[in-house]
C-alpha cells in the first residue's frame, strides 16, 4: 500500500495530459439536429443521448459521446463482488446509503451535457435517486478499468468526479492488479493498493472493507485463460 498526497494542481495537470496525450476516440456519432445540421463533440445534450438506440452504450461527458465497450468476464465478476460487499455492509448496518451498479445513468453535473454510468457507486442522499437516474454526484464511485476505457477513467472521469463533488473514487485495474483510491473529504490523498490488500471504504470511516485477495482468488481461473 502506498499513500501519496495529491498536489493542488492535480486537476490542471490532468487536463493537460488529457488534451495532449489522450487519443481515445470520441464516438463519431453524426446525429442530425432538428434543422438537419450535424452536431460536433461538445454540442450534444441529453436529448441526443436519449435518442440513441438502447443497444448503443455510450457516456455523455461535457457534450461529447464516449463509446462503452462490453465489459469482460473479469470486469463483471470484480464489479459484482465489490457491489455485494457494499450492499451486504449497508444491509447489516441498516444504513441510509444505497449501493448501485451499472448500467444506471448518473446526471453528474445536474445539467444536460453529462451522463455517465459508473461500474459501482454508493449514494447516501436518497433524494438524488430518481426513477431513471442518479441526479448529482454519488458519494463513492468505482470504475473497473479496461483497455478501451483506461485513459477516460484515469483522466476525464477523474476530473469530472472531483469537480462534481464525489467524495471517494476507486480505479480498479485488473491488468496491473492495483486499486487506486482518491479521497476528497478533507485532504486529497491517493492510496495505491494491490490485489493482496484489504481496502477500507473511507466514506464509512474504514468500517467497511473490500478484501481484494479474496476477489482475486475467485477470479484467478479467468486470469489463467488469458
Amino acid at each position: 500500500m502506498e499513500k501519496i498526497a495529491v498536489q493542488d494542481d492535480m486537476i490542471d495537470n490532468l487536463k493537460n495530459v488529457e488534451k495532449n496525450t489522450v487519443k481515445e476516440a470520441l464516438a463519431a456519432y453524426c446525429i442530425d439536429d432538428s434543422d438537419g445540421s450535424e452536431k460536433k463533440p461538445g454540442e450534444y445534450t441529453l436529448e441526443d443521448y436519449y435518442a440513441l438506440p438502447d443497444e448503443q452504450r455510450v457516456e455523455l461527458i461535457d457534450g461529447a459521446f464516449y463509446d462503452m465497450a462490453s465489459p469482460s468476464s473479469i470486469h463483471q465478476l470484480i464489479s459484482g463482488k465489490i457491489f455485494k460487499c457494499f450492499d451486504d455492509y449497508i444491509e447489516q448496518n441498516r444504513g441510509d446509503c444505497i449501493a448501485l451498479y451499472a448500467p444506471l445513468d448518473v446526471q453528474l453535473d445536474c445539467d444536460d451535457k453529462t451522463m455517465v454510468q459508473p461500474d459501482v457507486m454508493i449514494v447516501c442522499d436518497r433524494e438524488k435517486l430518481k426513477e431513471h437516474a442518479v441526479y448529482g454526484a454519488p458519494d463513492l464511485v468505482i470504475e473497473v478499468l479496461s483497455k478501451s476505457t483506461r485513459k477516460k477513467d484515469c483522466c476525464k472521469k477523474l476530473e469530472k468526479y472531483v469537480e462534481a463533488g464525489v467524495r471517494e473514487y476507486w480505479m480498479v485495474d485488473p491488468d496491473k492488479k492495483k486499486v487506486v483510491v482518491y479521497t476528497m473529504d478533507e485532504e486529497e490523498w491517493v492510496t495505491i493498493y494491490g490485489f493482496d490488500d484489504i481496502v477500507p471504504v473511507g466514506i464509512f470511516n474504514g468500517k467497511c472493507k473490500v478484501d481484494f485477495a479474496q476477489i482475486e482468488k475467485s477470479v484467478r481461473f479467468l486470469y489463467e485463460k488469458i
